[in-house]
């Protein structure tokens, strides 16, 4: 019995500290993951959307294409490779599909399919997928697929995604944790 795992990449598959040495060196700013207590990094850089979004464009390229696995996230996920369809979506633009791939590529990262929707916005995405669990770093992401799609999901827990959370999410510190949870949902759902 095969299910859909939707699964985000950035800050879930990816260590969610990536960005951070590349915002001290391009801000000159020495902070830690812990130092980021919401998801919008505007008010933590003092800087306008625009300079963002520019930056976000010089240097997305380079920090994807090095972006540290999180602890345990390959293992896990070669766990579920031939059980289930991993579905990666991903916030991420079209425009970086082929630094995306060859990252799954370079770290071995088996996929079924990477759907890059541009958007924050995954409803339409996880929907249009049928995905049946989803994996997810954003608290207000995590909460709205759960409670629109009526799926859990599972939010991995960082200094920014500390917010209370409804019944259908999930927080847990790390891929085992989530391992552990799927494995007892998933048997869970087959006696149903």
């Amino acid at each position: 019995m095969n299910k859909r795992f939707g699964i985000d990449i950035d800050g879930t598959v990816t260590c969610p500290s990536t960005f951070v040495p590349y915002i001290n060196q391009s801000f000159g700013m020495n902070i830690t993951l812990d130092d980021i207590k919401q998801f919008d990094l505007l008010p933590l850089l003092g800087i306008s959307s625009n300079e963002l979004r520019a930056w976000m464009n010089e240097f997305e390229p380079i920090i994807y294409k090095d972006a540290p696995l999180a602890k345990h996230a390959k293992k896990v996920l070669d766990e579920w490779k031939n059980q289930h369809t991993l579905i990666y979506i991903s916030a991420r633009g079209n425009h970086l599909s082929e630094v995306t791939k060859s990252w799954f590529e370079t770290n071995t990262l088996h996929f079924h399919e990477i759907d890059l929707i541009g958007s924050h916005d995954k409803l339409n995405a996880v929907k249009k997928h049928g995905v049946e669990l989803f994996l997810e770093d954003k608290h207000d992401n995590a909460c709205n697929i759960s409670e629109e799609c009526e799926i859990p999901v599972i939010l991995f827990n960082t200094p920014y995604n500390q917010e209370p959370i409804p019944k259908g999410v999930i927080r847990v510190n790390d891929w085992n944790e989530a391992s552990k949870w799927v494995n007892y949902w998933f048997d869970s759902t087959k006696k149903v």
